[in-house]
């Protein structure tokens, strides 16, 4: 029904005139807002990531640093959390839906990312224990059949594609934490899984003691990954097809 019980003339026409407008800028004031639409880019859709995978990746025992990892590793991992060989609910959670060619796109963009290294860490540990743990990396323990972290790790440690992780910029806590994954069988990889292997061979006093030197060693900034890994492994593993052919 019309406000007006007959037309509008006159001062009452003009009135109504007035008041068309504001009527009108009240009611579109009042329609509820169109959701903003975030953009549709790989950086959008990976926020989830970052969240714990910060920019600034100054990782810890939970969310350790990938930038910089190579693709190939990344990609290994991100499957391994999907199909169960690795166990961590949120990680799980957050891929187990996705695709081998969106677990490579997400692999691809961290590998592309190079951060400044984080500082090193202080070590309340002694000289031996250190001494120890740079012995384990740089030159293995032939006794236990443990080879160097640097045969594979690369001679900086800062992995080697397509898919040997850097080792560099883990805290110490981390690394703990992962080799007790491997003895205990909640991490995996594919099989031949070398550092299961490993972790087996070494003592919990020798982990510590690699763990240890490790956080005391600070990657130089332009560190990248080495572009090809020197064949044959001291072992066969799995997440490196090619190293199968070992003696």
């Amino acid at each position: 029904m019309s406000m007006f019980s007959t037309p509008p003339s006159g001062p009452a026409l003009l009135l109504f005139a007035l008041s068309l407008p504001l009527t009108l800028a009240g009611a579109a004031r009042a329609a509820p807002a169109a959701p903003a639409v975030p953009p549709d880019t790989l950086e959008q859709r990976i926020l989830a990531c970052t969240a714990c995978h910060s920019g600034k990746e100054r990782a810890d025992v939970f969310f350790p640093r990938i930038a910089g990892k190579p693709a190939g590793y990344l990609y290994n991992q991100l499957r391994n959390f999907r199909d169960g060989r690795r166990q961590y609910p949120m990680m799980t959670y957050m891929v187990e839906h996705l695709p081998d060619a969106y677990l490579r796109e997400i692999a691809q963009y961290f590998s592309q990312q190079h951060p400044a290294p984080p500082p090193a860490q202080a070590s309340a540990a002694p000289a031996s224990v250190l001494a120890r743990g740079r012995a384990l990396v740089t030159m293995g323990d032939p006794t236990r059949k443990v080879p160097a972290c640097v045969a594979c790790h690369g001679e900086q440690l800062t992995g080697a594609a397509p898919a040997v992780p850097g080792l560099l910029g883990l805290p110490r806590d981390y690394i703990n934490a992962q080799f007790g994954a491997w003895k205990n069988r909640v991490r995996r990889a594919a099989a031949p899984d070398c550092m299961a292997v490993i972790a087996e061979r070494l003592s919990d006093a020798d982990v510590a003691a690699v763990s240890g030197w490790l956080g005391t060693q600070v990657a130089p900034p332009d560190a990248r990954p080495a572009a090809t890994i020197t064949l044959p492994l001291p072992l066969p593993c799995g997440s490196v097809p090619s190293s199968l052919a070992h003696p």
